[in-house]
């Protein structure tokens, strides 16, 4: 049976796991400590925590004043707000001098369900992506959020990491460990390959499954830094395959497909189908109501495998 496990909680549990052992982390929330998991923290190390309230902006400011004093800050709400609300403070006073603040924003993408399209993020890997000296990554499953977490905090630098509300599959060992800036090859294949990250990475690796009942054989790699993003990985993917699918929780504009594409156009043009939001809004609906509705699932993914074949030459 798949287990299933809710990356925020994972994130929650490692930070106050990490408390014990890294005295200068500090961790800051927006009011949301109960829905961010942070409050895991907060309850073990309540000297080390700040609720800094309804005040995203003023959060992700402490944040980079407390890393010039040698701390380790944290700071984490919605990622519509801390892509969004505080997305002038982020890049000025955290990206900008290029301080060690790690920014993990939960609830992102349109798995966050019932709350709708005003709190659904579909825009925030784009938003982070864009902004010089960020580190951006979306892990794939609950062990990788794990390890994630372990990395950032001994990388001195800004860092945006993109958590989730609800349970996913884990799909990867218990003894993975990640690295900055590399992905992972979790299925080999020469007819085509699906890069993905976040929630996406289980359904590519289902839309693999099922095209391997018509006799395809497609290449899955899980690409959970965004940026700096593994060009070597996709290159040798683009050479070696002829076709890629890139499968994201994320608007189509500026999230993982257009930095696959980019990376190809340059070195090794072949055909690029792009999963994801179709430039819209979320809505309020079920999680896997809305997965279905906008296109996100394991069939959605075959269909652009066999599409992007179709198109190569």
């Amino acid at each position: 049976m798949t287990q299933l496990v809710a990356t925020r909680d994972v994130y929650g549990e490692t930070l106050a796991q990490l408390g014990e052992s890294y005295k200068d982390i500090v961790v800051l929330d927006a009011d949301l400590s109960g829905s961010t998991k942070t409050g895991v923290f907060a309850k073990k190390f309540p000297e080390r925590f700040f609720n800094m309230g309804v005040s995203e902006a003023d959060m992700m400011g402490t944040a980079a004043g407390l890393s010039t004093c040698g701390k380790i800050p944290f700071a984490s709400t919605f990622a519509i707000f801390a892509s969004g609300r505080a997305w002038e403070q982020v890049r000025q006073s955290i990206a900008y001098p290029k301080l060690n603040v790690k920014i993990v924003a939960s609830h992102s993408g349109i798995t966050v369900g019932e709350d709708g399209g005003s709190h659904q993020a579909i825009e925030d890997i784009a938003l982070m992506r864009v902004i010089p000296n960020m580190t951006v990554i979306a892990p794939c499953d609950g062990i990788e959020t794990r390890s994630v977490i372990q990395e950032i905090v001994k990388y001195n630098g800004p860092v945006y990491v993109r958590v989730a509300r609800g349970k996913s599959p884990v799909v990867l060992p218990e003894d993975y460990k990640f690295t900055i800036g590399k992905g992972v090859v979790l299925r080999d294949g020469k007819d085509a390959a699906i890069i993905a990250n976040g929630l996406m990475v289980s359904h590519a690796l289902e839309a693999a499954e099922m095209l391997k009942k018509e006799g395809l054989h497609i290449r899955v790699i899980n690409m959970s830094t965004i940026k700096p993003i593994d060009r070597d990985l996709i290159i040798k993917a683009a050479k070696e395959t002829r076709a890629i699918v890139t499968a994201e929780e994320h608007s189509i504009i500026g999230g993982l497909g257009e930095a696959v594409a980019g990376a190809v156009a340059e070195e090794c043009p072949v055909p690029v189908k792009k999963v994801g939001i179709q430039d819209k809004f979320g809505q309020s609906g079920l999680a896997e109501e809305l997965l279905a509705h906008y296109g996100l699932m394991p069939k959605d993914i075959a269909e652009a495998v066999k599409e992007a074949i179709k198109k190569r030459k």
